[in-house]
């Protein structure tokens, strides 16, 4: 499958940590009519190099492709991996850079309280730096519920994963295909000062600032996520 359906796009969607198909939810109802949606497996890995390989296993044979947060980290390995098989690349509130001591401490700490307080709690307290401030408590529901049924086992696994991924800066020059950044304005965790980093080093690409938005941009602001992708997904080769 290389051309899609009836002119649609293949386009494969990756969600971010803690995430499953629900993350994308509005883009794949707003986006049915020019794209060809595989959702991205990143659960069942401890290791972005190979969550990268086991999505690139299961694409079409040339794809665009889509990632938000640790998603943005495993759409650049499947560049890396694969450059000659992706069409679009789209970086939704992620981050180039590799983790560094602070932060993979961080995230051991983070694994190790929700073993101790359980990881129900550890999900909502994640709340604070995820959404938007103003985000209404049923979008914060959503956000709680998905992260349960990934379940803390997959909590675990994608933080280790996220700890020893590469650094993807010195790879971004060489992204000749149209590129779409974006970034939530009041994003904590990948702050637009990243995306800024990421759209300036890539030939062509589009940065997307989305207003009233925290990390999770896809879920928190769609219609404006979705417009971008939509933009994105018309621009010429």
């Amino acid at each position: 499958m290389s051309d899609g359906v009836e002119g649609r796009q293949p386009l494969v969607l990756i969600p971010g940590l803690a995430c499953d198909a629900a993350l994308w939810e509005a883009q794949v109802s707003g986006l049915w009519d020019i794209a060809e949606f595989t959702i991205g497996d990143t659960l069942r890995d401890d290791s972005i190099s190979v969550m990268a390989s086991r999505i690139l296993a299961n694409a079409p044979e040339r794809f665009a492709v889509a990632g938000l947060s640790m998603g943005g980290y495993v759409a650049l390995e499947i560049w890396r991996q694969a450059p000659g098989r992706v069409t679009r690349l789209a970086l939704l509130d992620t981050n180039a850079r590799a983790d560094n001591r602070h932060t993979s401490a961080m995230r051991r700490g983070t694994i190790a309280a929700a073993e101790q307080r359980g990881y129900e709690a550890v999900a909502r307290e994640g709340l604070a730096r995820l959404v938007h401030p103003e985000a209404p408590e049923d979008l914060r529901e959503q956000v709680v519920a998905m992260a349960l049924r990934t379940g803390f086992e997959v909590y675990a696994r994608q933080q280790n994963a996220i700890i020893t991924r590469p650094d993807s800066r010195d790879d971004l020059p060489a992204i000749k295909v149209p590129t779409l950044v974006l970034v939530g304005e009041q994003d904590a965790l990948t702050p637009p000062a990243l995306s800024e980093e990421i759209a300036a080093a890539i030939p062509g690409a589009v940065l997307e600032r989305i207003a009233d938005s925290g990390h999770l941009s896809a879920m928190e602001q769609p219609a404006a996520v979705t417009a971008a992708m939509r933009r994105w997904l018309a621009r010429p080769a």
